[in-house]
């Protein structure tokens, strides 16, 4: 269980959201059980509209301006030093464009109070959501078995954008894709032992095209790339073992063959099963080295990680100032 003075930070990233902004910060509750202080920080996508200005009349108790569109990724990742250097112990993850029902903010968090969870993803319910057409729904369901699997855990919505952190996840998380945060963050987090689970809390539906792909095409192909990137580099040793014995096995049936001919002294050289099984086979040693150097190269990158996650921890909010010359943000209060 956690102590009483639970600190919880509300981050919300936008691109042109003056739309919708207002409506998502209404829906924020200022407070809930067990948290002593909640705050909200509007994480600036460098908008051509009036979203800055609208978090400022709205209250907004932080604002996180950048010069220039870099991404969802790159806002996450602003975001999470943010939390990090102001002492906050609970992140919440959510969306400018008021698809997500932040009243229910308090149930999000609920595992991670109760010590049962330290990543806890919003389950829009997909499969029943009428603005989901049949495609995209199978999409959706197919793509978070496949981060489950991956993951080691079970979510069922993988690439929704309604999250709660707790302290300890949002220090071991480094996000590396440009797309987005949501699947290589469960992927991290699965991988590293973290408790992640996963609440019903439905979604509205967005009237205006997404920002973040052009085409479902563009999605299905960024998202299948996050997930191999994260397979590559939490399980690089599994993948490299299967290709090799998938390309062992094909080389040794034609090599089979050519010994079973020389043997029964059949007409001919058959050097061509010779060449081809001796191909793959030496294929197979080659993908098996890699492997083995890839998982070397895990087991050190994994120990870096441990470090700088307890540096992360650590953080005090004179260490902000170099993380937003880094983003090319500006911070100042709403």
């Amino acid at each position: 269980m956690w102590p009483d003075n639970v600190k919880l930070l509300v981050q919300i990233p936008c691109l042109n959201e003056e739309e919708n902004l207002a409506e998502v910060l209404g829906t924020i509750p200022r407070e809930i059980d067990g948290v002593s202080e909640i705050k909200v920080v509007v994480i600036d996508d460098a908008s051509t509209d009036r979203t800055v200005e609208l978090a400022e009349l709205h209250g907004v108790d932080f604002i996180l301006k950048k010069s220039r569109t870099k991404g969802l990724a790159d806002s996450f990742r602003l975001g999470q030093e943010f939390f990090l250097t102001t002492g906050f112990d609970i992140l919440v993850n959510t969306d400018g464009d008021n698809q997500y029902n932040q009243d229910m903010i308090g149930d999000l968090i609920a595992p991670i109070l109760a010590g049962k969870a330290e990543i806890v993803v919003g389950d829009r319910g997909t499969w029943k959501l009428s603005h989901f057409n049949f495609p995209k729904r199978i999409l959706q369901k197919l793509g978070s078995r496949v981060v489950s699997s991956v993951a080691n855990t079970r979510i069922p919505d993988a690439a929704s954008g309604f999250r709660a952190y707790s302290r300890v996840a949002i220090a071991n998380i480094f996000i590396t894709t440009r797309f987005s945060y949501a699947m290589e963050s469960i992927i991290q987090g699965g991988n590293k032992r973290l408790r992640v689970t996963s609440i019903l809390t439905g979604a509205k539906a967005v009237q205006r095209p997404s920002r973040l792909f052009k085409s479902s095409f563009q999605h299905i192909k960024n998202s299948a790339s996050a997930i191999l990137k994260g397979f590559l580099m939490y399980q690089p040793l599994k993948i490299f073992f299967w290709l090799a014995f998938a390309l062992f096995v094909g080389g040794s049936i034609p090599m089979v063959r050519y010994l079973w001919l020389v043997g029964a002294g059949v007409a001919g050289s058959h050097l061509q099963s010779l060449l081809l099984g001796s191909l793959l086979i030496s294929t197979a040693v080659i993908f098996m080295v890699l492997g083995l150097l890839a998982e070397l190269s895990r087991v050190h990158r994994e120990l870096y990680e441990d470090q700088t996650a307890l540096a992360r921890l650590s953080q005090v909010e004179s260490d902000l100032q170099p993380v937003l010359e880094l983003h090319g943000a500006h911070f100042h209060r709403g």
